[in-house]
């Protein structure tokens, strides 16, 4: 269920709605900036970024997936490429608690 009336809040004679400043713009779709109508509904996302309608707000979404997706994989990309640039140092050999010796594999 849709709460357009929550929206509602615009001052009278003052284009958009602006709470805490410029980061909360309820004017236009984040996505492809069709104005949005007071007595429309208004489709958040992370919060604070509307969209016109579910169609715009799940491309976003989809988009931010796949951005999420990306960096994922180059950041594991980067810690390989760091892990083997890296000399790598043997292992202790296992040491006996008894005899404090170094026990044969």
């Amino acid at each position: 269920m849709a709460c357009a009336f929550f929206f509602d809040a615009e001052p009278l004679g003052e284009p958009g709605l602006r709470l805490h400043g410029p980061e909360l713009e309820l004017d236009a779709c984040a996505l492809c900036t069709k104005p949005l109508q007071s007595n429309s509904d208004i489709f958040m996302y992370k919060g604070d970024t509307p969209f016109c309608s579910e169609d715009c707000r799940y491309e976003q979404m989809h988009f931010d997936a796949a951005m999420a997706r990306q960096q994922a994989s180059a950041r594991r990309k980067q810690q390989q490429q760091q892990a083997q640039a890296q000399p790598s140092v043997p292992a202790p050999a296992p040491v006996s608690a008894k005899a404090d010796v170094s026990v044969a594999s």
